[in-house]
């Protein structure tokens, strides 16, 4: 260990800071392409008359990345707010 850089405390930060700021959006998107999924697995199309929720597993995989996504801001804030 560095006298001047703790690396242990900053690969943390690193591991933490990808999973936030990358995961999560990401976790967003592909929510998001579950929720304009069909029951035969394609995508919905612009002219679709359906525009979401045409699977049901979709939906339930779409319902499942956003209730992480924000449990994950609910907790930011949280940790904000009582100081950390």
């Amino acid at each position: 260990m560095n006298d001047w850089v703790n690396l242990h405390a900053l690969w943390q930060i690193v591991v933490v800071g990808l999973l936030a700021g990358a995961g999560l959006p990401a976790l967003f998107a592909v929510g998001l392409r579950a929720l304009s999924t069909r029951p035969d697995g394609a995508a919905v199309q612009a002219d679709d008359e359906h525009v979401m929720g045409g699977s049901t597993a979709g939906l339930a995989a779409a319902v499942l990345c956003f209730a992480v996504v924000l449990a994950a801001v609910g907790y930011g804030i949280y940790i904000i707010v009582n100081g950390g």
